[in-house]
């Protein structure tokens, strides 16, 4: 876990062009990573005000995140404490219903490289579908709700959220244990990183 080593991995990942000629508005992965981060987010991909911008969760859903957490913004985008590692590592594009699903590459592609250099004791955030899907084997066979009501049973190594999109407005208010029950062991298990 060196330095130059994350340094390296980042430059390459900014540079990917393996999914371009899929991508409306172009390439340009957005990633954080360091070699001492202890929380790792595992997003869906960037929305087109973030692909604007080049800061991950740069939009509302990125403050409904640091809110759900507790982190203020210095730490949350302090790379040295937080890696913000995406599914798909540029905007996708607008489908008909909103985003495009990210891109199916890549994951595949960079993300053992990048977890490989963070520590392997590290709170593991898997924000929606699409990180849950990837990293909890029996997630397929699960809605949203059963996976982030069931979160004690993939600690310490992760934990499932919803997206903090405005859409999961409709999803807390129906489910507010929720709140209740899930964000005050979020909020604590990021506390404890520290």
């Amino acid at each position: 876990m060196s330095r130059d080593g994350i340094d390296a991995l980042l430059r390459d990942i900014r540079a990917c062009t393996i999914c371009a000629a899929h991508l409306p508005a172009g390439s340009r992965p957005i990633v954080q990573a360091g070699t001492g981060a202890q929380i790792v987010i595992i997003g869906q991909a960037p929305g087109a005000r973030v692909h604007e911008s080049g800061n991950p969760w740069d939009d509302a859903s990125g403050a409904r995140l640091r809110e759900w957490t507790g982190l203020p913004s210095e730490r949350f985008y302090d790379p040295a404490q937080v890696a913000l590692v995406p599914m798909g590592f540029c905007y996708p594009g607008t489908g008909s219903s909103g985003d495009l699903p990210p891109r199916p590459e890549c994951a595949p592609a960079w993300h053992d490289k990048v977890l490989a250099m963070v520590p392997a004791r590290r709170l593991t955030l898997l924000v929606g579908s699409y990180a849950q899907v990837r990293y909890l084997p029996e997630a397929r066979r699960q809605s949203l709700t059963t996976r982030v009501a069931g979160f004690r049973a993939h600690l310490p190594a992760f934990l499932p959220l919803p997206h903090p999109s405005w859409r999961s407005t409709g999803w807390m208010a129906r489910n507010a244990w929720f709140e209740a029950d899930v964000l005050p062991v979020l909020r604590h298990l990021v506390a404890q990183t520290r």
